[in-house]
């Protein structure tokens, strides 16, 4: 029975995943006051353009987020730079000169269409490493345009409800969002909608209305069929009022691209920094109200004024005045009310919770490891191995949730388009799959403890070469050179293949030789003429 028979159970579960949420929100919101103010509408629906910082006295937290998320683009998806490659899963396959240059050109095809400017791929990525940073979960819905190819678009955290599989991957999303009647109109074909949100659209067309997007695995298809009904993902629209289906269809792959920071035992949704040092942000929030309180006593203290004996209530806030007795004419009949407000004491509490909050979101890290004087090219592949093992644990997940089936979802759009070039009739015969290589800032510092490996056996081998150089044979610096360029993320373009090195040589060494035997002409001649002349003398 397919799914769409079955709208009532459907919407049993998304209630279900509602509730199973309820205690997230509440935590969402909290954090989302204090880290990301223009996020916080998970427990209620909020005013477009109403204040949104009330509850804010420090923006620590506010720019630790901001410098956790340029951080991890930088080091992930940095703009203006390839952060990945494609290979062959066949190693031989890729020895083959054909078939790198091909995978090179679709990785290329692959940064032109998402960094096209209609597809706004590179703000909505920092958008959800926000999300990442601040809830601890991200999502992206990735779609295909026929026109512009592909456009991305971050989802706010509000309207998702998620359930993962046996296996702890998310495969199944529930997406709740609002759209005004005209916007569904254009979205939906006429007939689709139900017969409310047509009339909805004609008398009130900027009435908001509530749709939902469900995308699942689909358990019952004909997988020789090739059509939508049949597809491996399922996909529908609601209108929540009515319940009623708008358009049923599928993906060959989950279009929203969603990644977790950590997960905590039996949790779906995952775990951010922020949440980690949410007492910290808290705290230094009220003390910073206290801070300031004390600051205005001291720059503006209340006042003594002299009375003849009325003593009234204490008035210490700042420029408040207190009528008290004062002794000795010789005082001034006003006098400032000094409570002894340690303001120093204040600000050392407060740089502590700074460094706290500051490390939970990676940013102390980050200075340290970007602090980098003049070194040599071994100690920066050592500094970027450093910076890689320290990041691994947390920065590998993304590669893994995120990265890699947004590549896959992106190759599955252009295939369809007929974007791609055609393979190499190679690849083709072997029917070989492609691996995703990340050549990122973060995967160059993960892997550069293979570059430090080669660079000081060369240094350790110099002192023995010096006595005997034949013991530069042991090295094949064509691999060296290969090895090197691909620590360091250079394109395999810049490489010339084997065949044209190898005739480079034998050009070289030919020229070599013809040298030589220019050089050599000029005693040749001499020789021939002196053996000419005494094979005269002998017959004379």
């Amino acid at each position: 029975m397919e799914i769409s028979e079955n709208t009532n159970d459907l919407f049993k579960r998304f209630e279900g995943l509602r509730k199973g949420r309820a205690n997230w929100e509440t935590h969402w919101d909290e954090i989302a006051e204090r880290v990301l103010p223009r996020s916080a509408e998970f427990t209620g629906e909020r005013t477009p353009g109403d204040k949104r910082t009330q509850k804010l006295y420090d923006a620590t937290a506010v720019l630790a987020l901001e410098r956790f998320a340029s951080a991890v683009e930088s080091l992930l998806t940095p703009r203006g730079a390839t952060w990945h490659t494609l290979r062959a899963n066949n190693p031989t396959l890729n020895a083959d000169d054909d078939v790198r240059l091909w995978f090179d050109h679709v990785n290329e095809l692959l940064f032109q269409t998402r960094y096209s400017p209609k597809a706004n791929f590179a703000s909505q990525m920092h958008e959800s490493y926000m999300s990442l940073g601040a809830f601890g979960t991200g999502g992206m819905f990735v779609d295909e345009d026929p026109v512009r190819g592909m456009r991305y678009r971050a989802i706010h955290l509000a309207d998702l409800y998620l359930a993962q599989d046996e296996q702890g991957t998310i495969d199944t999303v529930f997406r709740k969002f609002e759209v005004t009647a005209r916007q569904a109109m254009r979205m939906f074909n006429d007939e689709d909608l139900s017969s409310d949100l047509r009339k909805e659209a004609e008398d009130k067309p900027d009435t908001r209305v509530k749709l939902l997007h469900v995308v699942m695995p689909r358990t019952d298809r004909d997988v020789a069929n090739k059509d939508r009904l049949n597809a491996a993902w399922f996909s529908g629209y609601f209108e929540v009022k009515t319940k009623h289906l708008i358009v049923e269809g599928g993906f060959d792959d989950n279009p929203y691209i969603l990644s977790r920071y950590v997960t905590g035992p039996r949790e779906t949704y995952g775990r951010s920094p922020a949440m980690t040092v949410l007492p910290e942000i808290k705290m230094i929030n009220e003390m910073s109200k206290t801070v300031i309180r004390a600051g205005q006593k001291i720059v503006d203290p209340p006042l003594l004024i002299a009375d003849d004996g009325v003593v009234f209530p204490v008035n210490t806030t700042p420029g408040g005045t207190t009528f008290a007795r004062l002794d000795g004419r010789q005082q001034s009949p006003v006098q400032p009310l000094h409570t002894g407000a340690r303001v120093d004491i204040g600000f050392e509490m407060m740089e502590q919770r700074r460094k706290q909050i500051n490390d939970a979101f990676l940013v102390t890290l980050f200075q340290i490891l970007v602090e980098t004087p003049s070194m040599t090219a071994t100690e920066v592949l050592q500094r970027a191995q450093e910076k890689g093992a320290l990041l691994a644990p947390t920065m590998g997940r993304q590669q893994s949730e995120s990265l890699g089936p947004l590549i896959n979802r992106e190759l599955n759009i252009l295939s369809k388009q007929g974007v791609l070039p055609p393979p190499p009739e190679l690849l083709v015969e072997a029917e070989g799959e492609y691996e995703v290589e990340y050549v990122s800032p973060l995967s160059r510092a993960m892997k550069a403890e293979e570059g430090i490996g080669i660079l000081r056996t060369l240094e350790m081998v110099q002192p023995i070469a010096a006595m005997d150089q034949s013991v530069m044979d042991n090295f094949d610096f064509d691999e060296i050179t290969r090895i090197l360029a691909d620590t360091n993320g250079a394109p395999q373009k810049i490489l010339r293949r084997g065949e044209e090195v190898e005739d480079l040589r034998q050009q070289r060494d030919q020229q070599q030789q013809m040298a030589a035997m220019m050089q050599a002409a000029p005693g040749v001649a001499d020789t021939a003429e002196t053996v000419a002349g005494i094979a005269q003398q002998a017959q004379q």
